[in-house]
Formats: structure tokens, C-alpha cells, sequence
């Protein structure tokens, strides 16, 4: 037990004596190590160097993604642009009638539906993105679609008239625009579309897409008359025609509707599958 103890006095004893030793009185002594320290400058000629540096290089800056794929300075045009503009936002449609008052609904739109499909993907005849690409290109000016592919449900929503009851464009072939910057000019947006069946090398030596006969019959709702040719039917509405939900803007504006497929050689025809079991609702 005295072992112990003393052993116990030593170690305090050690500890005090050891503990009340420094190796400077000054109460700071990391700080005065700093004042202490010296430094030289490094000198050397104006032309000496560890290693050369490259001169600077110009290096274009990388587009964004909408700054590519233009044509006419704008975006390129895709079948995105013929989604249908149906939405929950629109309210319902009230029609009068003898026995009992219709109600009509808005469909929900690109959030709730596909574009018409082919071979299992979303589908717009690629005549149309061509042709209006080809209006952008030429004017420099953004082609606004009106309506694209309209879903059964938001083309009655938009226009309840009987002449609608078969229109293509529920099924991709057919779409409604207007020049910005050239709305009160549709004839001339007119001659560009003849034009480009005139320079395209598929259309050569083929009057039949290269000649645009005119529709005289009186059944096609304009008082322009309406021009085609093997592969489209081209109408001008005025001011005063053609008005509809889709279609309300105050300018002249122009359809045009898909007649022949170029690629598969066949008529486009409307069909009630096809415009009503040709696409997804989720």
C-alpha cells in the first residue's frame, strides 16, 4: 500500500513540475513564431519560365439544344407541333335544344392523349411538317398552327357542325395555320406551297403533284376556290370563315389536307377506327 502511494505523490509531483515548463514565457508564443518568420522575394528575368504557356485559343461556344435544327432562323418544325390543343380548361359548351339542353366537354389534350399512330408510334403525314417547314424557310417568318391533330372529342367540342364529322384532322392528314408576319397575304403562302412541288427532285416530270387543278364545286365552304393536286387539297378561309373554337384568331388562314401517300402510294382516306381507335389515352 505505501508503494502505491508513493508512486501515486510521484506521478502528481512529475505532472506540476513538468506542466509549470515552457519553452517561452511569452503568453502568445504561435504568434511571435510568425513575427520571427522572414521571407526573400524570388527574382528573375522578365522572359524566364518554368514552363510556357500556350497562347489562348478561340473556341466557338456550344448551341442549346433549341438553337440547332432551325430552319427560317426558327425551330424546326415536328409532329410536337400538331399535338392537340384540347384542355380541362375549357369550359362546356351549352347547346340549346327542343326536348333537353347537350352539354359538350373538352378532352384534356396532349396531357391525356397521343397523336394518331403508325406502326405503333405517333404518326403526322410527313407532307405536312415538310410543307410548312419549306413556308418558314422561305418567309423567315414562324408558321402558327391552329389545329393539328384534333382527337374526336375536342373536334366536336371545337366546331359541333355536321361538315366536321369527318375531318382528317383527327387522323394526322389534315393541318390549319397562318403565316406571323404575312396573315393578310394567304395567296402568296398559296404560290410558295405550289412552288415547292415544282422544286422538289421526287415531284419531277410529275405533272400530277407539280400541277394544281382548281375544285369548282360549291361545297367547300370558301369563297376562294379551293386548289389541288394528286397529293394535297389546299383551302384559303377569309376573315369570316372557317370559324371555330380552334380558329379563333381575326386573320385569313389556310388548311391543307393530305389526299395521296406519296411513300405508300395509297389514298388517305377518314375512317372511324382510325380516327377513333388510332391513339393512346392514359
Amino acid at each position: 500500500m505505501y508503494r502505491l502511494m508513493y508512486k501515486f505523490f510521484i506521478l502528481i509531483f512529475l505532472s506540476v513540475f513538468l506542466g509549470s515548463c515552457s519553452s517561452s514565457d511569452h503568453p502568445f508564443p504561435l504568434e511571435m513564431h510568425k513575427q520571427n518568420q522572414k521571407g526573400e522575394y524570388l527574382y528573375r528575368k522578365h522572359d524566364e519560365y518554368h514552363f510556357k504557356i500556350p497562347p489562348p485559343e478561340f473556341v466557338k461556344a456550344q448551341q442549346y439544344v433549341w438553337e440547332t435544327n432551325l430552319t427560317g432562323g426558327l425551330p424546326k418544325i415536328t409532329k410536337e407541333y400538331f399535338r392537340c390543343k384540347g384542355s380541362h380548361l375549357n369550359p362546356v359548351r351549352i347547346v340549346p335544344a327542343e326536348k333537353e339542353a347537350k352539354y359538350y366537354y373538352d378532352c384534356g389534350g396532349s396531357e391525356k392523349h397521343s397523336l394518331p399512330l403508325k406502326g405503333g408510334e405517333e404518326f403526322i403525314y410527313p407532307i405536312l411538317i415538310d410543307l410548312l417547314n419549306e413556308l418558314q424557310e422561305q418567309t423567315q417568318c414562324k408558321v402558327v398552327i391552329t389545329c393539328g391533330h384534333s382527337c374526336p372529342e375536342h373536334h366536336t367540342y371545337a366546331d359541333l357542325t355536321n361538315k366536321n364529322l369527318y375531318s382528317k384532322h383527327m387522323i394526322g392528314a389534315e393541318v390549319a395555320f397562318y403565316v406571323q408576319g404575312m396573315e393578310n397575304s394567304p395567296e402568296v403562302i398559296a404560290q410558295l406551297i405550289q412552288d415547292f412541288y415544282k422544286k422538289q427532285a421526287k415531284y419531277e416530270n410529275k405533272k400530277e403533284y407539280t400541277f394544281f387543278q382548281t375544285y369548282e364545286k360549291d361545297d367547300a365552304g370558301v369563297s376562294t376556290k379551293p386548289l389541288y393536286n394528286k397529293e394535297i387539297y389546299l383551302k384559303i378561309y377569309r376573315e369570316d370563315e372557317g370559324r371555330n373554337f380552334d380558329n379563333r384568331h381575326p386573320y385569313p388562314y389556310l388548311a391543307i389536307q393530305v389526299r395521296y401517300d406519296f411513300d405508300l402510294k395509297t389514298k388517305v382516306v377518314y375512317t372511324w377506327n382510325l380516327a377513333h381507335r388510332n391513339y393512346l389515352r392514359w
